[in-house]
């Protein structure tokens, strides 16, 4: 399991690396910004078809400040 705490919140991610120890890797997100382009800049048919991610990450961290992903 990996938890990623927004760098916004260092207390959060001290407190989960105590709560979760060895049974969960806790990490500080590291993006800058977001590397996406806009969808009109997107390049059209060379994109693949379908996402490969399972979810994005940056609504959770936007609005609790952490974000749980399953390896």
């Amino acid at each position: 399991m990996l938890l990623i705490v927004s760098r916004a919140e260092p207390a959060r991610y001290t407190y989960l690396k105590h709560v979760f120890g060895e049974a969960a890797e806790v990490i500080v997100d590291r993006r800058a910004q977001e590397r996406r382009t806009p969808r009109h800049e997107r390049a059209g048919s060379e994109r693949r078809r379908t996402e490969r991610r399972q979810r994005d990450t940056t609504k959770d961290l936007e609005s609790s400040g952490w974000a749980l992903v399953r390896r």
